[in-house]
This record gives structure tokens, C-alpha cells and sequence, in this order.
């Protein structure tokens, strides 16, 4: 099975769109992750939902889970107000890793490998010019491999 064969339709957001309208959309779509494209529709990095946490949580309860677990929920729905403001940039890890891309020839096997090594539960499929055509998630990968 070839990564043309799994491929999807997938939602980007170009890397200075705001972060809230990230959140927004891995909420609306219960989405693991985004494609973050440059301004030339190639992709820059994949944003995973738990970097968008990352700056909406404030770090005093990210480093002692005691401290989260006294704020209530109605004063935690506050916290995503931390989000105002801020790019897609921003949430980005300064450190850049390993790209989950590949090209639509890669087999099933190769997918598998590059989620595991990267830790993406999403490929980012690109033709020639290196655009992107699609993407791969672990569930298609998952329910085609259960399938065969």
C-alpha cells in the first residue's frame, strides 16, 4: 500500500495565522495536529495540539500538576484567553525535529516508520515541488492496515 492511496484532504494554517484559529480548528475537527504551510504552500512543520496547550496552560501548572488541580474549571476556561494575540509561530518548538513528510510513493511500512521515529500521528504527503497533495493519519494507516 502506497501513501497515494491513504492520502486525505487535510487542513493547513500558514504559520503567522493566529493561534487561536489553530485551536479552533483541531476543536471543530477533533483534530491531532495541523499542516503549518510557508507562504509557498510547502510545509514548515506539523503543530500538534499539545503544543497549542502549551502556551494556553501557564507554565507554574505544567511544572507541578498540585498547582492545576486547585484552579477550578470555570477560572481554567480563562486560560485559553492566553492565546489572544499570538501566532502559530509561537507555538512552534525553537528546536526544530524531524519533519513527518514523505513523498506518494512511500509504502505503508515507511509511514509506520516515520510517525514512530517522529512521534506525528501525521504524515505530510508532498509531490515533486514539494507542495503538499495530502496527508496521512495514523487512524487511515491504522484501519487500512487492519483491513489487508
Amino acid at each position: 500500500m502506497r501513501a497515494r492511496y491513504l492520502l486525505a484532504d487535510y487542513p493547513t494554517i500558514a504559520v503567522d495565522s493566529p493561534v487561536i484559529d489553530a485551536a479552533r480548528m483541531l476543536a471543530e475537527q477533533d483534530l491531532p495536529g495541523l499542516i503549518v504551510v510557508g507562504d509557498d504552500g510547502r510545509p514548515v512543520t506539523i503543530l500538534p495540539g499539545t503544543e497549542v496547550l502549551r502556551l494556553a496552560v501557564p507554565a507554574y501548572c505544567q511544572d507541578d500538576p498540585a498547582l492545576a488541580r486547585v484552579v477550578d474549571e470555570a477560572h481554567a476556561d480563562v486560560f485559553m484567553g492566553a492565546l489572544d494575540g499570538r501566532t502559530v509561530r509561537e507555538a512552534l518548538r525553537a528546536r526544530r525535529r524531524e519533519l513527518p513528510i514523505c513523498g506518494p510513493d512511500a509504502t505503508a511500512l515507511e509511514l509506520a516508520a516515520l510517525m514512530a521515529r517522529t512521534q506525528c500521528p501525521l504524515v505530510a504527503v508532498v509531490g515533486d515541488d514539494r507542495r503538499l497533495i495530502g496527508a496521512v493519519t495514523l487512524q487511515a494507516l491504522v484501519d487500512r492496515l487492519l483491513v489487508t
